[in-house]
């Protein structure tokens, strides 16, 4: 069993940047793939980024903008978002599975953060 917190959103304005945090524990989660998804008021939750044990991956909409990374010593994924804009607000969460296909999907993550609120002001 893996338990994953995100930390780190909060209220920012637009161009600035967070750093999100997503630890890990119960077990290590170093053969994890580790994806970050967001969901704003209203709308489906969307993929952001993904990382595995040797690539990361992006959506078109962050790419460029958002770095994700991952400290194998503290079991922690992090998501630093840079230049940001108000269409980024939303509820942030993390989420881990063994595989390393199909990232960008919500389904077959094995394990979810509660999630972290990101809100950009214009």
């Amino acid at each position: 069993q893996v338990q994953l917190v995100e930390s780190g959103g909060g209220l920012v304005q637009a161009g600035g940047s967070l750093r999100l945090s997503c630890a890990a524990s119960g077990r290590t989660f170093t053969t994890y793939s580790v994806g970050w998804f967001r969901q704003a008021p209203g709308k489906e939750r969307e993929f952001v980024a993904a990382i595995t044990w040797s690539s990361t991956y992006y959506a078109d909409s962050v790419n460029g903008r958002f770095t994700v990374s991952r400290d194998y010593g503290k079991n922690t994924v992090y998501l630093q978002l840079n230049s940001l804009k108000p269409e980024d607000t939303a509820v942030y969460y993390c989420a881990a599975k063994r595989e390393v296909v199909n990232l960008q999907y919500t389904q077959n993550y094995d394990y979810w953060g509660q999630g972290t609120q990101v809100t950009v002001s214009s």
